[in-house]
């Protein structure tokens, strides 16, 4: 029976410590580039949309670019994590991020951009997989149990990076242009390898077993590529459908669906999946779960600027109530168990999407305050407590591998959102358009909420 209870064992007096300071510091120093990229490069996009004269529908593929090549690498960087030793990816990854800052840095064109936040995506994909591989194998290898503390700073290190992202790429902006919110990967790369080369443990020897190039199942990752990136483009403009690219969606997850089952190591386990139905509802959860975050994050924030006439900068400090507040439960939901989190969690997003039904542009400051705070307590349960389950239901083995289809699935919620966002908005965020989106989220957020109470995968394994 799999135990999804998130308390580290206590151990007797003069125990030693399973995941030290310096690890936990180390890892965590690798799983901020990824959220503080996602959001540093919002405030610049207008910039650089005016430095090579183009509008909104392309600079917005300097975001598209990063998800797609995120949701791709993550489980992809997991199996190399699994195969060739985590430490080793988590080092190559995070010296494609300062070669991708470095390259954006340069850029000469907007494609020029795009390639740079590819290959900074593709970098920043090895962090957090590679941090879960390394964070089970000392956790057997010193009978540790399961890592609450440490998934808890995982958690708390991406919600604070996400948080810091737009008000530093202001700062990068004001003191030396667009081209800084690049730049500042390069540092920031240099300092995770220094920690990473001085405090994570060192790798054993390589898998020696089928040939690399078969274990990464390339024709499986191409097909992958080809699903998403076709659904991206047809997400991206739902106000006027091109019904092709769904389609062409669809045919390439069958044709990716058929070679799976065929091969020997497949790039997605679906075998595993179908048998594995804990791992499976989690890693469906976490992605509805992202898709109703991502809309809040994005769409109230739009709407904010856009219906409630503030700057970005008030908008943003809106926002920070949300991200302090996640911070703190995160810690507290690490040591509590799974199931009841996620019920609590799955309520305060019900609650939060609810809140978004009843504002308007005339709302009170202490209304809005009050959303914010109810979608950071909803991230802060269901953020850890769906790593927590993920580690518990994964096979140990491939632990990166279940780690990085985990970030995955939250990037397809990310992808979606922005369809719905853009569906219920059209042209400008309004009142209207709020309620529209509120609407849709809080019904998906209920569901949520029932399916997880009812989910026996979890009641059967919590006391």
């Amino acid at each position: 029976m799999i135990s999804t209870e998130v308390v580290p064992p206590s151990g007797g007096a003069g125990r030693r410590p399973v995941f030290g300071g310096r690890f936990v510091t180390a890892v965590s120093l690798g799983s901020v580039l990824n959220p503080i990229n996602s959001s540093v490069i919002a405030v610049a996009l207008v910039a650089i949309g005016e430095a090579f004269g183009a509008g909104a529908d392309r600079t917005t593929w300097l975001v598209a670019a990063l998800y797609l090549a995120t949701a791709v690498g993550q489980p992809t960087m997991g199996r190399l994590a699994d195969r060739l030793g985590p430490r080793r990816v988590h080092l190559a990854g995070t010296a494609l991020v300062g070669a991708g800052g470095l390259l954006g840095c340069l850029g000469w064109s907007l494609p020029a951009l795009v390639a740079a936040r590819v290959i900074i995506g593709l970098g920043t994909s090895a962090a957090y997989p590679a941090a879960m591989a390394m964070v089970r194998r000392r956790a057997e290898r010193l009978n540790g149990g399961t890592p609450g503390g440490v998934l808890s700073a995982l958690a708390i290190a991406g919600q604070v990076s996400m948080a810091v992202g737009p008000p530093l790429g202001g700062l990068l902006i004001a003191a030396g242009g667009w081209r800084m919110t690049f730049l500042v990967n390069v540092p920031l790369a240099a300092a995770g390898m220094a920690a990473a080369l001085a405090w994570l443990p060192e790798d054993g020897p390589r898998d020696t077993g089928a040939s690399l190039w078969r274990a990464l199942d390339p024709a499986g990752v191409l097909l992958f590529t080809a699903a998403l990136t076709a659904l991206l483009v047809f997400l991206m403009d739902l106000g006027h459908p091109r019904w092709w690219l769904l389609g062409a969606s669809l045919a390439s997850l069958a044709a990716l669906t058929a070679w799976e089952l065929r091969a020997r190591a497949p790039f997605i386990d679906l075998r595993m999946l179908a048998h594995n139905r804990a791992l499976t509802t989690t890693y469906v959860r976490y992605g509805v779960t992202m898709l109703v975050t991502y809309c809040f994050v994005y769409g109230w924030t739009l709407w904010l600027e856009q219906a409630t006439d503030r700057s970005a900068s008030a908008a943003g400090m809106l926002m920070l109530p949300s991200f302090v507040v996640a911070t703190g439960v995160s810690a507290f939901a690490a040591r509590r168990r799974v199931r009841p989190s996620l019920v609590a969690g799955a309520a305060a997003l019900s609650i939060g999407c609810g809140g978004l039904l009843l504002l308007d542009h005339r709302a009170p400051l202490r209304a809005l305050l009050l959303v914010s705070v109810v979608f950071g307590v909803q991230n802060g349960l269901n953020i850890v407590t769906n790593q927590a389950a993920m580690y518990a239901q994964a096979p140990a083995e491939q632990t990166g591998a279940a780690a990085g289809l985990l970030r995955t699935f939250m990037y397809l919620g990310a992808i979606a959102s922005a369809g719905l966002i853009g569906l219920a908005y059209g042209h400008r965020a309004t009142d209207a358009g709020l309620h529209r989106l509120a609407a849709v989220l809080t019904v998906v957020a209920l569901a949520l909420l029932a399916v997880t109470a009812v989910d026996r995968t979890l009641a059967k394994n919590v006391t």
